[in-house]
């Protein structure tokens, strides 16, 4: 089936670029954008309401450290034989191997542009490793002037990587170092989906259809476009699923309710959880519910005609990174099909509790211990999760995590 995309009318990409240029001043021709767009609204204090934080978990957890010494270890993954993967984003790819983490790094991992929040981020397995030993790597590449994220296929053998064969790049290139997005997983129909940031500066990209700024980006296994991706219309960027995101760093496909769960940076509050749907724009920056760092607004509007409001937010920020949806028998039944986050800003593991699709509590744990990164469930049925202190220093950890009783 061909998804036709959302229509957004240009008056509301004008709009949002009106809106950048200064929220709420008598500019002429932001008056005049305003005028002719859709309808805006919602309520634009819950940009500036902050909500309570999560109470405490309530179960007791045993915490084990398979791995240390990591400089920001951002993804991981998990290979049929037991070895687990951990990039760390200078751009070193590791393995952790019969429980300990081998000393010396892969070979062979492709050059990264290392800066700013620039780097090595997520590296997947094929679903036919097994026999083709292929993996995938997601990372900054390019200069600073002209950088943007890439996708690479590459063979490894247990030391080295070989074949490393870039089959996507975001476009067009740009001269940030922040907000790449990163994330990689296998959707419905052996599809990926991979996420990609919109460069924080160019915020208005976001809703510019010719660009994967802002995007969640579905392709076939060989980095071709799949002949059913939704319609963009004319001139728009290759692979686009879904539009309006701010800086994705969460991924998941929940195969059991057949859903695509993304998160996103907020700026200062706005942090959102998404069901990602074809075609969908979802709002940013015309719509949020949070404020620039400097407490100006954003966008006067929470909701906007013809984009998707979020699952859940959060202001103020935790600063999502990582997302797992617990399936497995360690944990008690009433966390199966729980929605787990990684938080950096609020230092903390959290579980929103769902009840069927209602989210019936949230709680976070291991708060104030480190910035927590990634969040996956191994084969085993524990959490396996990844921290790091908020530069690229060697003192990242990757934490098994299991119930005390």
């Amino acid at each position: 089936m061909h998804h036709r995309a959302t229509p957004i009318r240009s008056s509301l990409i004008a709009l949002s670029i009106a809106l950048l240029a200064g929220c709420g001043s008598q500019n002429g021709a932001a008056d005049a954008a305003a005028s002719s767009a859709p309808k805006g609204g919602g309520d634009s204090s819950l940009q500036v309401t902050m909500a309570d934080p999560a109470p405490a978990g309530a179960l007791e957890l045993n915490v084990e450290t398979i791995a240390d010494g990591l400089a920001t270890p951002w993804g991981l993954a998990f290979l049929p034989n037991g070895d687990i993967l951990v990039t760390e984003r200078p751009g070193r790819l590791r393995v952790i191997r019969d429980g300990a983490l081998v000393d010396t790094p892969v070979e062979g991992v492709p050059e990264v542009l290392a800066w700013n929040q620039g780097g090595l981020f997520d590296v997947l397995p094929h679903p036919e490793f097994e026999s083709n030993n292929m993996l995938y790597l997601v990372y900054a590449h390019g200069e600073r002037k002209a950088n943007g994220t890439r996708v690479a296929t590459a063979i490894f053998d247990g030391t080295s990587l070989s074949n490393v064969t870039p089959i996507y790049d975001s476009t067009p290139a740009k001269d940030t170092g922040h907000h790449f997005g990163g994330r990689i997983v296998w959707g419905p129909g052996g599809k990926l989906f991979l996420t990609v940031g919109e460069g924080s500066k160019y915020k208005e990209k976001a809703q510019d259809m010719t660009t994967s700024y802002g995007a969640v980006i579905r392709l076939n296994p060989d980095g071709s476009i799949p002949a059913d991706n939704p319609d963009f219309g004319e001139g728009a960027a290759p692979g686009l699923w879904s539009k309006g995101h701010r800086n994705p760093q969460g991924l998941v496909f929940d195969a059991e309710r057949d859903i695509l769960w993304e998160h996103e940076h907020g700026a200062q509050g706005g942090d959102e959880i998404n069901i990602i749907e074809p075609g969908e724009n979802y709002g940013w920056p015309i719509a949020t519910y949070g404020v620039n760092y400097n407490n100006a607004k954003i966008s006067p509007f929470t909701e906007y005609e013809g984009t998707k409001q979020p699952f859940k937010y959060w202001t103020p920020s935790i600063a999502p990174s990582g997302f797992a949806v617990y399936r497995g028998d360690l944990f008690p039944s009433d966390w199966d099909g729980d929605l787990l986050i990684g938080a950096l800003a609020a230092e903390a593991l959290h579980r929103v509790d769902l009840n069927g699709m209602t989210q019936a509590g949230e709680e976070a744990y291991l708060r104030g211990e480190a910035r927590v990164r990634d969040v996956r469930v191994g084969p085993d049925g524990a959490i396996y999760i990844t921290t790091e202190d908020g530069g690229d220093g060697p003192v990242g950890k990757v934490l098994r995590i299991t119930p005390a009783n």
